[in-house]
């Protein structure tokens, strides 16, 4: 592989993109499991897809996409433990 070969992946983007999904499908257990599982994996895809925004921004854009779907699936668990996921339903 030649050096002046730019890798166009950004592996922290699609970490976020992963933990922002498992977040999201295990929000809804209930008894608090929920909460605690789809609320702490989403903080962590928050702060990962901080990390991959400004990689990707750095490599003029290349990457991003991820980070978008990421900050999508965090407002929708956000949004569902706000309305009641993981806790009693």
């Amino acid at each position: 592989m030649s050096s002046s070969v730019e890798r166009r992946s950004n592996p922290t983007a699609w970490a976020a993109f992963w933990i922002a999904l498992a977040g999201l499908v295990l929000m809804p257990i209930p008894l608090f499991i929920g909460l605690i599982l789809g609320g702490g994996l989403s903080i962590v895809a928050a702060v990962l897809a901080v990390i991959g925004l400004f990689k990707g921004l750095a490599r003029n854009g290349k990457g991003i996409a991820p980070v978008v779907f990421a900050a999508i699936f965090i407002a929708l668990t956000w949004g569902g433990i706000s309305l009641g996921g993981g806790t009693i339903w």
